[in-house]
């Protein structure tokens, strides 16, 4: 991965988004990264589709779920921006709403079944 396709595979908000989601809980999966952002599952499959293809994420199969995490075999150089990615929206109200929305969710995949 180059650094121009890093940047521009985080130059969108619902990308960011979900990126920094997933900095901050380890892995998630569409239906928590739906009810997290707000956004219809589509958007967040096409989204979560185009950071897995360009190697930031990489999914994994538990059961019935798909998990979506940072991929661990990123350049040593991205790591650091994604912790100072995490901290910059940290900062941000909209952050804080998605992680509410996140933890407030009444059907996460470890508990029981979603939808």
């Amino acid at each position: 991965m180059t650094p121009a396709q890093f940047f521009k595979s985080l130059s969108d908000d619902t990308r960011l988004r979900c990126v920094t989601l997933l900095q901050k809980e380890g892995k998630l999966c569409v239906c928590e990264l739906t009810a997290a952002l707000g956004l219809s599952q589509p958007k967040i499959s096409r989204h979560l589709a185009q950071l897995r293809q360009c190697g930031l994420l990489q999914d994994s199969r538990e059961g019935q779920w798909v998990y979506y995490q940072i991929n661990p075999k990123l350049p040593d150089w991205a790591f650091p921006i994604l912790e100072n990615a995490l901290m910059a929206v940290n900062k941000n109200g909209q952050f804080e709403k998605d992680l509410e929305r996140l933890h407030d969710m009444e059907c996460r995949p470890e508990i029981a079944a979603c939808g």
